[in-house]
């Protein structure tokens, strides 16, 4: 089940860093974009450090401040419900 859970989260930051260079491209030709709220959803379905790097890598998105705060406050927090999830630590442990 692991196994199949860290194959879901390389597809999905890869998709995300890809649609970013993507959308670049096109920004840059003038063409057809890819929304904001697409790329949103893909940061939320756990894909968000890959739109983070790709946001970073590309320069894309870097000026609005909802991409700028928001891709790394999306990671953030799933990497702090992966950590919760994972059992792997004792919060609320008094000694």
């Amino acid at each position: 089940m692991h196994t199949i859970f860290l194959i879901y989260l390389f597809f999905i930051n890869l998709t995300g860093y890809a649609m970013m260079g993507i959308d670049k491209k096109r920004a840059v030709r003038g063409a057809w974009r890819i929304s904001e709220a697409s790329l949103f959803w893909v940061a939320l379905a756990g894909g968000a450090l890959g739109c983070t790097l790709g946001m970073h890598r590309f320069r894309h998105k870097t000026r609005h401040w909802y991409f700028r705060y928001g891709m790394p406050a999306i990671f953030l927090a799933q990497a702090l419900a992966l950590w919760a999830l994972s059992g792997s630590y004792d919060l609320f442990r008094l000694k």
